[in-house]
């Protein structure tokens, strides 16, 4: 059995949203955040049973690349650097993509965030948009 899992959430990274407040002062979770997340647990969801795992329990590592599509309207010598890593893509910061993503694997990849004893997160551009999340 490999020691690792691995999948892929497609699409520009998004990062977790603060919690809103009502007029009564009650908190929610903004809506983007809330279906974003309910997407990345599906898609761990579904590697974890394509590898026939249940959640671990224990100690983890996590390493998520989060990679940003270069705009076309860049004039060819600013994509070209993009591809080599000299551009950085701006926001959301990388705490935020790191919490939405670990929050939604909650229950799903492993028992609780609390377990993942190192992270690593990437940001950079590349001809595909989306998340690599690596959890061994």
């Amino acid at each position: 059995m490999e020691n690792f899992l691995s999948f892929f959430i497609p699409g520009k990274p998004i990062g977790k949203g603060r919690p809103r407040f009502t007029r009564q002062g009650h908190t929610y979770t903004p809506a983007i955040t809330a279906a974003a997340e309910k997407m990345v647990a599906s898609i761990a969801s579904d590697a974890m049973i394509d590898a026939q795992r249940k959640p671990r329990i224990g100690r983890c590592s996590v390493h998520i690349i989060a990679t940003w599509p270069i705009p076309k309207s860049w004039p060819q010598d600013r994509q070209r650097r993009a591809r080599q890593n000299y551009e950085m893509p701006g926001k959301p910061d990388l705490d935020n993509i790191a919490k939405l993503i670990l929050d939604a694997c909650n229950g799903v990849v492993y028992e609780d965030d609390v377990q993942v004893c190192m992270l690593t997160v990437t940001k950079l551009y590349g001809d595909t948009p989306g998340c690599a999340v690596i959890v061994r």
